[in-house]
């Protein structure tokens, strides 16, 4: 549901194409370490609308869209 949010910011911030940006990828394989996962954070709860704040694990762009959703109700 978010993942296409989710894929259009990590590509911005690492400038891979968007079309590389797969649910299974993991920030880890795609450059992004912990700060940047917070900025990314930042940013999708701006576009979103929504305050995300995370209380587990998440390791790929799926992990992140599943939790968001799984927020919502």
């Amino acid at each position: 549901m978010y993942f296409d949010a989710i894929a259009r910011i990590v590509s911005e911030r690492t400038g891979c194409d968007v079309a590389t940006v797969k649910p299974e990828s993991k920030f880890s394989d795609l450059g992004i370490d912990s700060l940047d996962t917070v900025e990314l954070l930042m940013e999708l709860e701006d576009e979103i609308g929504i305050e995300i704040e995370l209380d587990e694990k998440i390791e790929t762009i799926h992990d992140l869209d599943e939790f968001i959703q799984k927020k919502q109700g």
